[in-house]
């Protein structure tokens, strides 16, 4: 069976036991007792063994297996919980992530066993229960394995019984002369199997580890269909001994038994020649083992492990989980505007066809055009709820790191993080994870103070980092606050006059704000010391890059003594905005609306000068002119007109000016990605297609300034 088809679903279901796993070891870790939490942990990581199972990854079965073995322990009260185990347990945390992120790169889970992380598992189920490890896993295979052979002996072995064709005569012959052995087995489900099919299909993920399977009874598409009752019958081929592969088929859970034996190939040819002569009709039929379905199903020896190698090779594209849970209240009201806009088409089609061209058709159709502009404002609305997620998904990975964060730089310190249920669009979310948690670490590391220097100033000794989000107008704000020391601003000033950025003159004249924007440089670090959480120049300025082509921007406030916020802010959605259209010498250019404080009429006489640079004063604000003209490069105008249409735009505490020709008016403009062709130009960041067919290009206000 092909499992490739199912990758996207188990990546995105892995994330969600991953997640389900961090979010409750950390609660274990405060209350080591709570019963629920253990069940909840029990629960993950036996979904996760039983899913890595079904699709082949051995390795990371192996490793959730002991997990759950641990887990099983610590149900039964034989293992208490201390923060050696919890270190452990995130230890398995990370490997399995590890896991997953090969398996998104490669489709395989690669080589690396973690041999050493399932010693220290069992090294500590050992050393609690006081036994050595080696002895209940063998002893406990050996055990179920015997107890298989012996019902053997009281069950009908219905592997004997199976009709063999010519094609698989032929098989086991030459299976037989190669010197493999031949064996034949019937597998029993438990009763209460819900999923028959699926643990047939480990089975026999489980048998193609040793050898090749010769003969499915009932035939592999109707075991995939679940066309059978509670059992199953197999003849294999292998060059191992029986004991291992029962011992492997046993370990898939829900199996209440297996019979096997080694049989023979004569057996099989004298049972086929023995089919009584009174049955004609039923050499015309198809057999339940028919040849051309078992041909297309028996897979190449070992192909258990191709499934997850082989055919899996680094040539593939990495796997990416593209997947968004949408509330089914989200489906049906997307169902609803889709048959409204049916209804819609319908009414145009009638006055379309009809032949009267008349007062009442004009009209009725200008109705419609207005009612279909409803429907799709409407449909649109739907598909931007249906593409916002949560950014709990992206947040929930920062409490474990924090205490990873705490233990490693010997600083007591929580984290409090709310609005973790403000939606972002999709696209967002998928990129926002790396500039939140280089904040986090800048505030862990740089922000929260030693225990002792907190003492010294009167503080708690446990720091305090706090991550908010909140929805304000077509934004999402998301703040990082820390109760530490603050910025150092005149450090700041003497590393940037150090590294020969500004002038000691100049350096007494810049603004709190200024110096603070210096640490948004590239490779501008205050670390004392490199280590591998900052230190390296990496940081602040891959939050500012990486926020601001998301169309984002970010800002800090400081008070030196009481804490650090960052402010982020981003749009709600990249795919469909608000602009204002915009004439430059006859092209149409976009402005998203959000960018915009407001549009100015200004004579030329009120253009005045600083450094030679065209500004405006307005409001008591002097605002700098940017000509788009010249920024894209346009024809010169013959002659200048006497007042200049300008757009004043806005990023964060900064204003500029925009002169255009002319004004369009605001439009819902679907962005359209220029692709890789279009890169050397930064401030344009994409097209929109307008609905004359023409296409207006975007621009983007954060990369003008």
């Amino acid at each position: 069976m092909d499992v490739s088809q199912y990758l996207d679903i188990f990546i995105d279901e892995t994330n969600g036991h991953i997640q389900t796993l961090n979010d409750n070891i950390m609660i274990l870790e405060k209350e080591p007792e709570n019963k629920d939490v253990i069940n909840e942990i029990f629960r993950a990581a036996h979904s996760l063994k039983g899913m890595a199972g079904t699709m082949g990854f051995k390795k990371m079965q192996r490793l959730t297996h002991d997990m759950e073995n641990l887990f099983q322990e610590i149900r039964n009260d034989n293992i208490k919980v201390n923060s050696s185990l919890i270190d452990i347990l995130f230890s398995c945390l990370d490997a399995i992530e590890e896991y997953l992120e090969t398996v998104k790169a490669t489709s395989g889970e690669g080589d690396n066993g973690n041999e050493a992380l399932i010693q220290q598992l069992n090294d500590f189920i050992a050393a609690e229960e006081g036994k050595p490890q080696e002895a209940p896993a063998e002893a406990a295979g050996e055990t179920k394995a015997s107890e298989g052979e012996a019902k053997a002996d009281s069950s009908e072995k219905k592997y004997l019984n199976i009709d063999v064709d010519d094609v698989s005569c032929s098989k086991m012959k030459e299976a037989e002369q190669s010197g493999l052995n031949i064996y034949g087995m019937t597998v029993h489900v438990q009763k209460d199997c819900l999923l028959k099919a699926a643990r047939a299909f480990l089975v026999f993920k489980a048998v193609e580890d040793f050898g090749e399977i010769l003969v499915y009874n009932p035939s592999s598409q109707d075991i995939e269909d679940e066309k059978f009752d509670l059992d199953f019958s197999l003849i294999i081929s292998s060059s191992s001994e029986l004991a291992p592969i029962l011992e492997a088929v046993n370990s898939v859970s829900e199996i209440e038994s297996v019979e096997a034996e080694k049989v023979s190939y004569s057996s099989y040819v004298e049972t086929s020649a023995e089919v009584p002569a009174e049955k004609p009709k039923e050499e015309t039929k198809p057999s339940a083992a028919e040849a051309p379905k078992k041909e297309k199903a028996p897979a190449p020896k070992n192909s258990g492990k191709s499934a997850s190698n082989n055919k899996h090779s680094g040539t593939n594209k990495p796997v990416t989980a593209r997947t968004v849970r949408v509330d089914i209240e989200k489906l049906d009201a997307l169902m609803n505007q889709v048959s409204e806009l049916i209804i819609a088409k319908n009414s145009l089609v009638s006055i379309s066809d009809s032949e009267q061209d008349n007062e009442f058709n004009t009209q009725t159709f200008h109705d419609q055009i207005e009612y279909l502009e409803r429907i799709t404002t409407n449909l649109h609305e739907s598909v931007m709820k249906v593409r916002m997620v949560p950014i709990e998904s992206v947040v929930n990975k920062f409490p474990r790191m924090i205490r990873d964060l705490s233990r490693k730089l010997n600083k007591p310190m929580e984290l409090y993080m709310s609005g973790e249920e403000t939606e972002l669009d999709r696209t967002v979310v998928d990129q926002i994870g790396d500039p939140l948690q280089h904040l986090l670490r800048n505030s862990a590391d740089h922000g929260i103070e030693s225990p002792e220097d907190r003492k010294k100033a009167g503080k708690l000794e446990s720091g305090s980092i706090y991550l908010k989000a909140f929805q304000e107008g077509n934004n999402v704000i998301i703040e990082v606050r820390d109760d530490g020391a603050g910025i150092d601003t005149e450090k700041v000033k003497e590393k940037a006059v150090e590294r020969g950025l500004v002038s000691e003159e100049q350096a007494a004249n810049l603004s709190k704000k200024e110096i603070i924007d210096f640490l948004f440089m590239p490779s501008f670090s205050m670390a004392k010391t490199i280590t591998d959480i900052s230190g390296r120049g990496v940081g602040l300025d891959v939050v500012k890059s990486n926020i601001e082509a998301l169309g984002g921007d970010v800002e800090v406030k400081s008070t030196m003594g009481v804490g650090t916020t960052f402010i982020v802010r981003l749009p709600l959605t990249l795919a469909i905005i608000q602009a204002l259209m915009v004439e430059v010498r006859d092209e149409k250019y976009a402005i998203a609306l959000g960018s915009i404080q407001n549009i100015e009429n200004v004579s030329v006489n009120d253009i005045k000068y600083v450094q030679a640079e065209e500004v405006i004063h307005l409001r008591g604000m002097v605002i700098p002119l940017i000509r788009l003209d010249e920024l894209l490069d346009s024809a010169p105008k013959e002659e200048e007109d006497e007042n200049l249409t300008v757009v004043v735009v806005k990023k964060g505490d900064n204003y500029a000016g925009l002169v255009v020709d002319n004004l369009i008016g605001q439009q819902e403009i679907v962005i359209k990605s220029l692709g890789k062709c279009i890169d050397n130009n930064k401030i344009i960041n994409g097209a929109t297609i307008l609905g004359d067919g023409e296409v207006a290009l975007i621009i983007d206000v954060n990369a003008i300034f």
